[in-house]
């Protein structure tokens, strides 16, 4: 009997955003749309985020602890035919520094500290607390995946959790986030200068209004309702200067009286950043 569905759920009840993997470790698509990962979001066309398809079905973005849809009939089929469970590190709020060689192994050992460790085919999983870009190859067996990517559930690991250290925000290039309420949101300006169209206050009240009942009316998958509440108010206001730290703090609210951290809200809004080439 094929366990790895009954795992995928337990995982999920811990809080551990959880997708089902093929034999050579790519997702599955989960819907007729995407079964051979041809969407919007397929990886070989280097597109983040998620699909375009009524809801997530594939990659990082279909990792879910909802237990309604790990065990729906949707993904019944993938879980019958999955060899391995996956699941988002950036989700779950934990960076995985992949390390797939002896070189690898010892490149940490003598540069990072010491944290929770998980034990691979080919070398060792490094798993720290807190969130960082994902990043493959930042130097020769090394990958880091956190936000926006998936890695093998391969076990608890043993040894205590530490933080992400200096040296691997330094590896991505990236420093530690902050909140986006605590600063000014910079965006482009309209082009040629022109009069924003949308600093009429109904037209912008109305939209973070619709965000954020959206945010408090989503009945599952809440994490993936914030990130794409993020993208749309960010694609129609995001350029033209419209958001303020009010109306960003709003959204935040909303989403945290759902049950999101503030990591979470910032790493969202990050994401959302990113997809938009912002």
């Amino acid at each position: 009997m094929n366990s790895i569905p009954t795992t995928a759920l337990g995982l999920a009840g811990q809080g551990l955003p959880v997708l089902p993997l093929r034999a050579d470790k790519r997702p599955f698509g989960l819907c007729r749309v995407c079964e051979d990962l041809t969407c919007g979001g397929r990886p070989n066309m280097r597109i983040p985020g998620p699909c375009v398809c009524p809801w997530p079905c594939h990659g990082w973005a279909a990792a879910t602890t909802d237990p309604a849809i790990v065990g729906s009939p949707q993904w019944a089929a993938a879980w019958r035919q999955a060899r391995a469970i996956g699941y988002h590190p950036g989700g779950a709020g934990v960076t995985v520094v992949d390390l797939d060689n002896q070189t690898a192994i010892d490149w940490a050992r003598s540069t990072l500290p010491s944290t929770t460790t998980v034990v691979t085919t080919r070398g060792e999983h490094w798993i720290y607390q807190g969130t960082v870009r994902s990043v493959n190859a930042v130097r020769e067996g090394v990958d880091i995946k956190s936000l926006m990517s998936y890695a093998r559930w391969l076990g608890p690991g043993t040894g205590p959790m530490t933080d992400v250290p200096d040296a691997v925000h330094e590896l991505v290039k990236v420093k530690p986030a902050t909140r986006p309420m605590s600063r000014a949101v910079t965006v482009p300006a309209p082009a040629g200068g022109e009069k924003c169209p949308h600093r009429s206050p109904v037209y912008l009240e109305r939209g973070i209004a619709m965000a954020e009942q959206r945010i408090s009316t989503a009945t599952s998958g809440v994490h993936t309702a914030v990130y794409r509440t993020f993208l749309a108010v960010l694609s129609a206001h995001g350029r033209c200067g419209c958001l303020t730290e009010a109306h960003i703090g709003r959204l935040f609210t909303a989403a945290q009286a759902r049950g999101e951290s503030a990591r979470h809200c910032t790493d969202a809004w990050a994401n959302a950043s990113t997809a938009l080439g912002m």
